[in-house]
């Protein structure tokens, strides 16, 4: 059923957006007269209803971990008859992309709403929170590291669309638009078809574990490959197999490269992406993720 991720800095009002759309649904859902959409369970997934604190950004592997643990919980309710509103930070493209594909796989539709609360606003917010000793405020350093690190959606990029921008001085998202977008003006809701990329297929090839860890491989070395003998360039298009893929044209890492892969492999693990298409794909995932 529908995704909606939610996206701002900190303390931008991201929840309060958020628990709006959720009393729009809610009653929609309710004054419906087609029982299917009777059928449809709003929930709302953010740090508060998972049990995180504000201390999980102090570390990396803690976010990580906190990222998961939101991932997982929109996964799980993906598939059921219900819509999923994804209120958190949510500020990595990346795994906004992951959520993109995630529902493009469960044959949904997906949004971005993107709170667009200026940072010295948000700023200010914080630290009345701070003031107040409300847990809501985040620690001044967390506060500028993840404004900093904030990725502002686009909706150019397709996993960002569409995209609906709630300014401050706006007393409440585009509620209907957002409704026909992911739902339908005639409440029917949207099945999507999913691209090759997101495809389920059963597994039957034993060596396909093999595969995704030596194509995913051969790409690195590629891309390392160009950038050692391309020193300073931008982005290019590299061959794979009979197509061309453009590759990013923010310099990667070898370390950097290595946990794009990690994150590919988990994600494919299960998914049995078609042998043939591993490589073109994982190309296009690390453009997305460094791009």
């Amino acid at each position: 059923m529908p995704l909606i991720v939610i996206s701002g800095y900190p303390t931008s009002g991201k929840t309060h957006r958020a628990q709006q759309l959720v009393q729009f649904f809610t009653s929609k859902i309710n004054s419906s007269p087609d029982p299917r959409v009777k059928q449809i369970i709003v929930h709302h997934i953010n740090d508060q209803t998972l049990g995180l604190s504000h201390d999980v950004y102090k570390e990396a592997k803690l976010e990580k971990e906190a990222r998961a643990t939101e991932y997982s919980a929109v996964k799980r309710f993906l598939g059921q008859n219900a819509i999923v509103i994804a209120d958190g930070l949510n500020y990595i493209k990346g795994f906004r992309y992951q959520l993109y594909c995630d529902a493009k796989s469960a044959r949904t539709t997906s949004c971005v709403v993107h709170v667009g609360t200026p940072i010295e606003t948000c700023r200010q917010n914080n630290d009345g929170l701070l003031a107040k000793g409300e847990s809501a405020g985040y620690p001044s350093e967390i506060f500028e590291n993840l404004v900093f690190r904030y990725e502002e959606p686009n909706g150019m990029n397709r996993w960002d669309s569409p995209l609906f921008t709630v300014a401050l001085d706006d007393e409440t998202p585009p509620f209907e638009r957002i409704w026909d977008a992911v739902v339908g003006s005639d409440g029917q809701v949207k099945k999507v078809k999913p691209n090759v990329a997101t495809v389920t297929t059963s597994a039957t090839e034993s060596d396909y574990l093999y595969e995704l860890d030596k194509a995913t491989q051969d790409i690195l070395n590629l891309i390392l490959d160009w950038q050692k003998n391309h020193p300073g360039e931008g982005g290019a298009e590299i061959r794979v197999g009979d197509e061309m893929v453009t590759i990013s044209p923010n310099v990667a890492t070898l370390p950097q490269l290595q946990r794009i892969r990690r994150q590919f492999i988990s994600l494919n693990r299960q998914n049995k992406t078609p042998k043939t298409r591993i490589s073109t794909l994982f190309a296009d995932y690390v453009s997305h993720n460094l791009g």
